[in-house]
């Protein structure tokens, strides 16, 4: 296929073009490379993939219309995966214009291309932030998410429900995807593993936010890999056991879904830690903090329409993770 992908130099979009370039499909990525964390890391990444024949190279803000029109009828893309946002939940607290920017007005870029050029199939990253205040465990995508408690919350829940709009209007199959806590090699340096692993390597105390309590389900970057491109391979229909008098947020009558893709296994953060200091041979000296604006006490996935639908459930440990995403630090910036 020829797949378009946003947000190819990030974390998440990199890994992806690498795998469907690996077997055989055509990418074309489009990313800015803006500076809101190290523009080298994200250099690294997209070297992985620049010399593939395959693969084409576009740098294009998203919110910029005329760009990314002409980026769709220029290369045709049957497929479209959008990662590319203004990730980050403290930061949407100083700085929401950008979330503005590239979380609304570039979605909508997105969705008028797929609807201009008879995109087959539309997969969006949504978040696990937009399950916010709710407290029933695990979140479940038939649950309603009307009360997001950060901006960037906000903005995925707003994507998810402007995709609803063009798969009823236009009949555009959209899947959006509520990843959780994504982490490993080729990793976000503002993500709290990148941050504990440089500060205790450097011999600096590492912050330790809600005292270490809270829970996260924390989702290795391959088997998020793996879930986009189970999900990307499946385009929806509609659901014809779909009611408005009961309405099922996770789908419509219209070719719409949403799931989680997450391990299903929520780990404590200071056992988190616990097993990146075993990984580095070193303890972390700890400023225990409380809980900052923004934050959610604990997320837990249930990943079981992922499972039904695809066949696929994530199972890589924090213990397999972890070591991976050590291994690579050392070898990438030579510690």
């Amino acid at each position: 296929m020829k797949v378009l992908i946003t947000g190819s130099a990030g974390f998440i979009g990199s890994a992806l073009a690498l795998r469907l370039l690996q077997r055989g499909d055509q990418v074309i990525g489009i990313d800015c490379l803006n500076d809101y964390y190290d523009v080298a890391l994200k250099e690294a990444r997209l070297a992985r993939t620049l010399d593939h024949p395959g693969y084409t190279d576009l740098r294009i803000h998203l919110e910029d219309r005329q760009a990314m029109a002409d980026a769709f009828a220029s290369h045709r893309p049957q497929r479209v995966v959008n990662l590319a946002a203004q990730a980050g939940v403290r930061y949407s607290i100083d700085n929401p214009a950008a979330y503005v920017d590239t979380n609304l007005v570039g979605f909508g870029n997105v969705l008028e291309g797929c609807r201009n050029h008879g995109v087959e199939h539309l997969v969006y990253a949504s978040s696990s932030s937009v399950y916010g205040a709710n407290t029933r465990m695990p979140f479940s995508v038939h649950d309603n998410v009307d009360h997001p408690v950060s901006l960037y919350a906000a903005s995925k829940k707003a994507n998810e429900l402007m995709a609803h709009t063009y798969s009823h209007l236009f009949g555009i199959p959209t899947t959006g995807l509520r990843f959780f806590t994504v982490y490993g090699p080729w990793g976000r340096p503002d993500m709290a593993l990148f941050k504990f692993t440089r500060a205790i390597l450097e011999g600096r105390p590492i912050d330790v936010f809600n005292y270490g309590r809270h829970r996260r389900d924390f989702t290795y970057i391959d088997d998020i890999v793996e879930g986009v491109i189970r999900v990307l391979d499946r385009v929806p229909g509609p659901n014809p056991d779909w009611s408005g008098d009961a309405p099922d947020p996770a789908s419509s009558k219209a070719p719409y879904r949403l799931y989680n893709i997450g391990n299903n296994q929520p780990v404590e953060l200071m056992h988190y830690i616990e097993v990146l200091e075993q990984c580095l041979g070193r303890t972390a000296e700890k400023n225990l903090l409380p809980l900052q604006p923004g934050d959610v006490p604990d997320t837990y996935a249930d990943v079981e329409e992922l499972v039904r639908d695809t066949g696929y459930k994530p199972s890589t440990s924090v213990e397999q993770g972890v070591q991976r995403f050590v291994e690579w630090y050392r070898g990438y910036y030579g510690v």
